[in-house]
């Protein structure tokens, strides 16, 4: 098996099928894996996401603790490829990104990346639909940090990282780059952002919350970092409207 995508879902009848869609396409226009698989983590749904991942010939891997890391770690270890690609329920990859991918892997300077992101619908808020995701593109780029929406690594680097912190209930992709980065250190090997063709994440969350509660949960986080370490300071990720 030459990759898997792991895709950690809770609830995503809405999303996942047009997901699961734009992957495969992505994947056959792209060529850039000759062996693959879908690997949808079923996280405690209570609508059809599961059955519908299934219909799509996905491999559907239940996890029964509710937390983003420990779906992510668990799909990952179920996986057979030598490349994992981690990427959302909500989030829709294009042909031109995974052929950057393998591009980035074949060469002996990287061992892991991200991708800049862009929301489908800025929901009419300039300031949270439009900068927000520019400055995150920046802080991304400049720091190389990936957002949890799109994630690459071979499966023997993120082993030797230990996957996942399952300490945090959000921000878990960041924990994993940090020891991604620390495993590289004395290595002239990078972790790099791709910025030529990004990927498309929803922007339902600006509909589903007030811009005070988006930008209190920001504050939240900026001023106690902390807060990711308990489930009931991390509603924004897991509660649904």
């Amino acid at each position: 098996m030459d990759c898997s995508f792991v895709i950690p879902a809770y609830n995503e009848e809405l999303f996942i099928s047009k997901t699961i869609n734009a992957l495969e396409f992505a994947i056959k226009e792209s060529q850039s894996f000759k062996k693959w698989e879908i690997i949808v983590v079923d996280n405690c749904s209570i609508d059809r996401t599961a059955q519908i991942a299934k219909e799509l010939n996905a491999i559907v891997v239940h996890e029964p603790f509710r937390q983003i890391a420990r779906a992510r770690n668990t799909g990952a270890a179920k996986a057979k490829g030598k490349v994992l690609i981690f990427l959302d329920a909500d989030t829709i990859v294009e042909p031109n990104i995974l052929t950057d991918v393998c591009s980035a892997l074949s060469t002996a300077q990287v061992y892991g990346g991200g991708s800049i992101i862009k929301f489908d619908d800025h929901q009419n808020k300039y300031f949270l639909g439009i900068l927000i995701p520019f400055f995150w593109n920046w802080v991304s780029q400049t720091f190389k940090l990936a957002a949890g929406s799109f994630i690459f690594c071979t499966k023997q680097d993120f082993n030797l990282a230990g996957g996942f912190p399952e300490s945090v209930y959000a921000g878990e992709e960041i924990g994993f780059i940090l020891k991604l980065k620390k495993v590289y250190r004395k290595s002239k090997k990078s972790f790099i952002i791709l910025s030529k063709h990004p990927v498309v994440t929803s922007s339902r969350k600006l509909s589903w919350h007030s811009s005070w509660q988006i930008t209190l949960h920001m504050l939240l986080v900026l001023f106690f970092p902390l807060s990711v370490r308990f489930r009931t300071l991390c509603g924004f990720w897991y509660k649904r409207p």
